[in-house]
């Protein structure tokens, strides 16, 4: 398993407690079972009741607390392609409630699930033990300073996850870093035209760029078309 320098993670003190309370749990029914994932509330819910102070100096969301339709289709991806990851060092990249860490984990990978804000780890590491899965490791850890040994993932996957430019040099220098030779990422973003120009820029970068499938993945009632991209550097 991929080593972390990371220290053991506490709720930042400025922070609301978004971990106490009582649990909403969500049903998703893929790879021939239901998986369930407890939350406090949703993303709009915990967002209506954040002050200024608490929305912190970077203004992160509490994008963790939602479950996005990229990330179903990276568990059906995932189901498809179990022999790809299987027995594999990988990284869950933005792990949220956890979903797509556990089921790879329940795949057979070795899964480092990672997440800026604290509450995604802890409810992550909840998750796994409602669905009776073992592991995944949970870290908290901003992909702007990621401490893992260099070249320490086969693959690396992410629900919607390059959704803003200040994103961009954080997350390819995190791919260059610590991608093991010959390795795979795996992004699924819902089929947008503002997103377009990232892939052609990751293709100039130097990744090879392929879209692998594009699908409607149902969201209470209604559908979201989500893309699944792979990107690779050369040997």
């Amino acid at each position: 398993m991929p080593e972390t320098a990371a220290k053991a993670p506490q709720t930042a003190p400025c922070q609301p407690d978004y971990t106490r309370g009582e649990r909403q749990c969500l049903h998703v029914e893929e790879l021939g079972r239901t998986w369930k994932l407890h939350r406090t509330a949703d993303m709009e819910t915990l967002w209506e009741n954040l002050g200024r102070e608490e929305f912190g100096e970077d203004e992160r969301m509490p994008y963790w607390a939602e479950l996005w339709p990229a990330s179903m289709l990276l568990c059906r991806w995932l189901g498809r392609n179990r022999e790809l990851v299987r027995g594999k060092a990988c990284l869950d990249i933005g792990c949220g409630l956890g979903l797509t860490g556990i089921v790879g984990a329940w795949l057979g990978a070795r899964v480092v699930g990672m997440d800026h804000q604290w509450p995604a780890v802890y409810f992550s590491r909840e998750n796994a033990r409602l669905n009776g899965v073992d592991g995944p490791l949970w870290t908290r850890m901003d992909w702007c300073a990621p401490a893992f040994k260099p070249r320490a993932f086969d693959v690396m996957w992410g629900g919607d996850i390059v959704y803003e430019t200040r994103f961009y040099h954080p997350l390819t220098r995190l791919f260059r870093d610590h991608l093991a030779p010959g390795g795979r990422i795996w992004l699924a973003e819902p089929r947008r035209s503002v997103s377009r120009p990232v892939w052609e820029r990751l293709a100039g970068d130097g990744f090879a760029v392929r879209k692998l499938l594009t699908e409607p993945v149902p969201v209470e009632g209604y559908e979201v078309t989500v893309n699944l991209w792979e990107l690779s550097l050369p040997e």
